[in-house]
Order: structure tokens, then C-alpha cells, then sequence
């Protein structure tokens, strides 16, 4: 959900920048003005005294335009927030039969399960992450494939290899993951 926040926000405002900054350039080098432009001539300014000065003295001005800007503000450090967090899984809570539960470092974990996926014949290099609450993980697995391996073989091995292997090393009830696959670029062989 926040990745397709962040590329339609991004798309946005990439869009209202072009359509004013293309706008603004093409009125500068002397392009007549759209219809929908505030200004004339390329010898405009964007704001005369009187646009700048007209509501000063009005006493809803000031509290609106802070209003404005301190929810832009908030809405900005929101989504650096989102982008800035780290999503991966610190630790696994391992169920150990007593009631206490211990805790798996999730790197080890991902590094575990990272090794034995790039040893499923025919994958050229695996990575996995780990996401999610500390008490249900989710993996995130990424393989490169040889050109010659099925994409299902090497999926149906590595689901019931090494993210069975996690899921039961970690005493986890299920461990959901999502897989992307794709093919090594490789040259071209000869044939004679």
C-alpha cells in the first residue's frame, strides 16, 4: 500500500512541477501564454506588490497560510518517515514448548535460509528478507534462475526445502513468503 501511495504522490507532483516549470519556460522564451496562464508576457513577475501584499491585513490570512504549510509539512515527514523505516524483522519469537519462548536474530535466519535456497540446483543467486511481526514472519525470496531450470521445479524445491526447513528450525505455525523469480542474462551459445 505505501509503495503505491509513494508512486502516485511522486507522479504527482512530478506532473503539476512539469506542466508549471514547462509553463513558465516556454512563457519565458516567448511562447505565447496558455489561456489558463496568470500572466501575460515573459516580462511578468510571478507576484507584483499588490499579489503579495493583498491579503496581509486580513486576519484569516496568516492562521491559513500556517495551517497550510504545517500540514504540508506533516504530510512531507510522513512519507520520509515511510520511506526511511527500516522494514526488515530484527528478531523471530521462537516457541520453545515452556511458555518462555527464546529470540532468533532475524538475520540469521534470512542468511540460513538465503544459503540453502542457493543451493537448489539450477539458481544462480538467492537473497532472502524477513518482514512482518516478530511472532509471524513473512519472507520476501528472490532467485536468479539458469537459463535451463523450471521456474516451478525451483519453486516447488525451495518451498518444500529450505522454507519448510525455516518454518519447522523456527517452530513457526507457517511462514507465508513471497518469491520472485528471475532469469540470469546469459550469451548466446553456439550451435553446430
Amino acid at each position: 500500500m505505501l509503495r503505491v501511495v509513494n508512486r502516485v504522490f511522486l507522479g504527482l507532483v512530478g506532473l503539476v512541477l512539469l506542466v508549471l516549470g514547462g509553463s513558465v519556460l516556454a512563457v519565458g522564451l516567448g511562447a505565447p501564454a496558455p489561456s489558463w496562464w496568470i500572466h501575460d508576457s515573459r516580462h511578468d513577475v510571478l507576484l507584483s506588490n499588490a499579489e503579495r501584499t493583498r491579503w496581509r491585513d486580513d486576519g484569516w490570512w496568516w492562521p491559513v497560510v500556517i495551517a497550510v504549510l504545517a500540514v504540508l509539512l506533516l504530510l512531507v515527514l510522513w512519507w520520509l518517515v515511510a520511506v526511511l523505516r527500516r522494514r526488515r524483522l530484527t528478531e523471530v519469537l521462537v516457541d520453545t514448548g515452556d511458555g518462555e519462548g527464546a529470540l532468533l536474530r532475524g538475520r540469521a535466519l534470512e542468511d540460513a535460509l538465503t544459503e540453502e535456497a542457493a543451493q537448489i540446483d539450477g539458481v544462480d543467486g538467492a537473497r532472502a528478507r524477513l518482514r512482518g511481526h516478530h511472532s509471524a514472519p513473512e519472507a520476501r525470496v528472490r532467485l536468479a534462475l539458469e537459463p535451463h531450470v523450471d521456474p516451478g521445479t525451483a519453486l516447488h524445491d525451495l518451498t518444500t526445502g529450505a522454507l519448510t526447513h525455516a518454518r519447522t528450525s523456527a517452530g513457526l505455525a507457517s511462514l507465508p513468503a513471497e518469491v520472485r523469480l528471475r532469469g540470469v542474462k546469459h550469451g548466446a551459445e553456439r550451435v553446430s
